[in-house]
């Protein structure tokens, strides 16, 4: 019903008081007048024609004129209130309207029983204006009349409460739309509420109606997105990355950026596996773009993961990619931890070939241990000196310890052997008492091999 409407009723009620049908409701409390004399009355008559039969609103504010220069009793003051409040609606004068009707409230010529459609009329014409303090004031009063407000009405108190920066108010009616429209309720009455329960720090109120949209509306990304957002605010950012995750997995997230923040999510979680799969996936299917920075992630991902056989193509692309010495190196230490050791060593060195490498010490003593691993001593001691620092004066250390443990292994088993024999030579001599029948065979020769155990043990013992 438009604005123009509105004041239907009191012109209604002013229609019958120029027919004597109710004249006690024009009255104030001090009026003893009940009706129009013969010259106001047939001038009130051809105002309400002009207004209601013929539409013409200029027309009737003329000759609310010429009534209101007439001297009128208190009964004809109120219903020319009414009357002009009437036509002033019609003919767009709002504020004129407004104050005809708030004098005939103060005056006292709107009774009781019609006071709550009045200030309802006066709440709507200030809305109108977006006049949101007086609309306000005037739909106070009207509940406090006793007004029961439709759902509409609800809706608007809501609106104006919420421009108002009255948010619980807004919220309060707000929620009482919601009730009456249910689950079904437009999508601008979601929207609303959501955004009063934000504004109001009802978070868990508004993750419940986020997800009664969800279930309507699986695909909407700006519900998906609101959710996580929540989750960010409210600094849950394993519930953020999950809400995340199930929008990648349901095909929402398909631009690189946003692919990108699944990859970093996953690595910050620690699940670097899961994070390499997904990146390695969308590089394939040309999502994201294959850049060396890309594949160096990748590769990075990979070997956290201690997926060493994975990392090592995504490494050998990356460094043919950027001809990559730091790549190289990383290429030979993934091929070191699984043990291939011919591998690390044509990488390592490239690496060092290529330049780049971080720490050269390091490169070199992996190379010598891969020298080492492949029984080639004279290489990995090679490899060690290069290395020229702590590792590989270490490992250099130890092949000594390893070698003088092993030289001083042999020279122990030559004079364990030289002393078993001249045991055995003693017991020899002690049989040969009893008789040549009574020796072993073996005494035979036992001064022979006695003399070669010390001239092996004295060789040993020499070198």
């Amino acid at each position: 019903m438009g604005i123009k409407t509105v004041l239907k009723s009191a012109v209604i009620v002013g229609a019958m008081c120029a027919m004597g049908a109710g004249a006690a409701m024009a009255q104030s409390a001090n009026c003893e007048a009940t009706e129009f004399s013969s010259t106001t009355g047939e001038l009130y008559l051809k105002a309400e024609t002009e207004l209601l039969q013929n539409k013409n609103a200029q027309a009737a504010l003329g000759v609310l004129s010429q009534l209101r220069n007439q001297e009128l009793n208190c009964y004809e003051q109120g219903a020319v209130l009414k009357l002009g409040a009437a036509i002033k609606i019609e003919a767009g004068d709002y504020a004129g309207a407004v104050r005809d009707l708030e004098a005939a409230i103060n005056q006292g010529y709107i009774p009781a029983s019609e006071r709550k459609t009045t200030y309802y009329n006066i709440f709507q014409i200030y809305l109108s204006q977006n006049n949101l303090d007086k609309a306000l004031e005037y739909s106070q009063k009207w509940v406090q009349a006793g007004g029961s407000p439709d759902r509409d009405a609800k809706w608007q108190l809501a609106v104006v409460n919420q421009k108002l920066n009255r948010n619980q108010e807004a919220l309060r009616w707000a929620e009482q739309v919601f009730r009456e429209d249910g689950p079904n309720a437009e999508r601008q009455v979601y929207d609303f509420l959501i955004y009063l329960y934000d504004e109001t720090g009802q978070r868990a109120k508004k993750a419940e109606l986020l997800e009664t949209l969800l279930a309507r509306n699986p695909n909407e990304r700006r519900l998906w997105d609101a959710i996580a957002g929540d989750y960010f605010a409210g600094e849950q950012e394993r519930k953020a990355f999950e809400v995340q995750k199930a929008m990648y997995l349901g095909g929402i997230l398909t631009k690189e950026d946003e692919i990108m923040r699944i990859v970093n999510f996953y690595n910050r979680f620690n699940a670097p596996y899961q994070a390499a799969q997904v990146l390695e996936k969308e590089m394939n299917a040309g999502r994201v773009s294959k850049t060396y920075e890309r594949m160096e992630l990748l590769a990075n991902l990979y070997q956290v993961a201690r997926e060493f056989d994975r990392a090592i193509p995504v490494i050998e692309e990356a460094a043919r990619m950027n001809n990559s010495g730091a790549m190289y190196e990383r290429l030979g230490r993934s091929y070191a931890e699984l043990q291939q050791w011919a591998k690390a060593e044509e990488a390592l060195v490239r690496a060092i070939n290529t330049g780049g490498v971080q720490d050269r010490g390091l490169a070199w003593v992996l190379i010598g241990q891969s020298r080492y691993e492949r029984d080639d001593r004279a290489g990995a001691r090679e490899a060690f000196s290069n290395a020229n620092n702590r590792g590989g004066r270490g490992w250099l250390a130890f092949m000594r310890s390893e070698e003088q443990t092993e030289v001083a292994l042999v020279r122990f088993e030559a004079q364990s052997l030289v002393q078993d024999t001249e045991n055995e030579k003693r017991r020899c001599e002690q049989l040969a008492v009893l008789g040549e029948g009574n020796a072993p065979e073996a005494c035979a020769t036992v001064d022979e091999r006695l003399a070669e155990a010390r001239e092996e043990f004295q060789r040993i013992s020499g070198s």
